[in-house]
């Protein structure tokens, strides 16, 4: 079997989270040697991807991950197709009451930003590419994961030969179904919603204004995401829940149906809906791996974490991560230990428990609660808006979560 050579680190998925996470390393630790292995194919053609932006999916960046990625040096380029979050209406359908987190009442010039995949992709990859302690080697398929006594060994393929690669530490980025999760023998705890998401563009007769909006109803929650540079811009990511038996009937609707389902289902406060791109279906779960570090090995991104993606939060919960996690590499690096051992893993794991538990069950309570047609749960939700406009404080702790100031905060003491 060819030899691929030795790393300090090799972080297996070249996503959104793993490209951060090689980043980060980069920057904090320039002679430490770093591969990152991703099983699909890139290339310089990737542009084309972003141009047909109308079909691309899109992510929320929390407030306090726009300074991760300041500090990365990507946002300035992130920002040019990103659009701003001003205000985010949370409403109740069929009912007056809702909640309004406005970015002026905090201060701030966003409450988020929403960014096309593709177009993170794509500066983060430009960004790989300068790194001079990073390989990133795809297409390449991590067939195996063994770990040894001072590291671990990935056996993987690439265009039809087999490698071994030896790195102290092993990361595992390979997405919410995580081949190596299994393989490994760590559990998932799984909890169904019964719910389908179907994920889309949308344009409409009205501009959003940089409004994005959490709209409740009987059938399941849906997000609208604003997209484009300006505030008279008028299209929008859309992240619609479906009860998973209705959810093939619906997807298979032509247009102008499925246009007429949505108005129905959001109301007029965009005016008329007029267009919707290439419709994507996700079952949604909410997993959590019951390990996410064992010696010289460690889970992140939906490998460790899967939420449901209403509530806008797994991508900025994993970004969190992984800073806690580099500084914990990092001090442990500062002390002698060895890198990936046992001790410096749990101390990121315990760092970094209280708000991967605080943003799992927000994500998780908000879906429950507002996917609900049970009474009592109802009255709950209704109370909740009440709450918000009534209980400044309550709503600042929403909004916190929200906008992920939590990390912010969090990022201020370990600097």
């Amino acid at each position: 079997m060819n030899e691929l050579g030795n790393f300090d680190i090799a972080i297996i998925g070249g996503g959104m989270v793993g490209a951060s996470l090689a980043l980060l390393l980069a920057q904090q630790k320039p002679d430490w040697k770093i591969v990152l292995l991703e099983a699909q194919n890139f290339s310089d053609s990737d542009q084309s991807q972003f141009e047909n932006s109308f079909d691309a999916r899109s992510t929320a960046i929390a407030q306090g991950s726009v300074e991760i990625l300041q500090d990365l040096g990507v946002w300035e380029k992130l920002s040019q197709e990103a659009t701003a979050i001003s205000q985010v209406h949370v409403s109740d359908a069929g009912h007056f009451m809702g909640g309004l987190i406005d970015a002026s009442a905090y201060q701030l010039d966003a409450v988020g930003y929403v960014i096309p995949n593709a177009w993170i992709g794509r500066v983060l990859l430009d960004q790989l590419r300068t790194q001079k302690n990073i390989q990133f080697i795809a297409p390449i398929r991590v067939e195996k994961l063994k770990p040894q006594q001072q590291g671990a060994l990935l056996q993987v393929q690439a265009q039809g030969e087999s490698f071994e690669l030896n790195c102290k530490l092993a990361v595992v980025a390979d997405g919410g179904d995580s081949p190596l999760r299994k393989s490994l023998g760590i559990d998932s705890h799984i909890k169904d919603y019964n719910q389908t998401a179907l994920i889309a563009n949308v344009a409409y007769s009205e501009p959003h204004k940089g409004v994005a909006y959490e709209r409740f109803t009987a059938q399941g929650p849906l997000a609208l995401l604003p997209l484009g540079n300006k505030l008279t811009a008028k299209e929008s990511a859309l992240v619609l829940t479906l009860p998973r038996d209705q959810a093939n009937d619906i997807a298979r609707l032509n247009d102008e149906d499925f246009l007429q389902h949505l108005q129905t289902r959001f109301g007029n406060r965009l005016g008329k809906f007029l267009r919707v791109g290439k419709r994507h279906k996700y079952e949604l779960k909410l997993v959590t791996a019951s390990e996410q570090i064992r010696s010289h090995i460690v889970l992140v991104g939906n490998a460790a974490h899967f939420l449901h993606p209403v509530a806008g939060q797994g991508f900025n919960l994993s970004l969190r991560d992984c800073v806690c996690l580099v500084d914990a590499l990092v001090n442990g690096d500062a002390t002698d230990k060895h890198l990936g051992e046992l001790g410096t893993l749990q101390d990121y794991l315990h760092r970094q428990e209280l708000d991967q538990t605080l943003t799992i069950e927000f994500s998780d309570k908000l879906v429950r609660l507002f996917s609900s047609s049970s009474l009592p749960l109802i009255a709950l939700r209704h109370l909740g808006f009440v709450g918000l406009d009534l209980m400044p404080a309550a709503k600042i702790r929403f909004a916190n979560q929200t906008m992920g100031i939590a990390g912010e905060k969090y990022l201020s003491r370990i600097k």
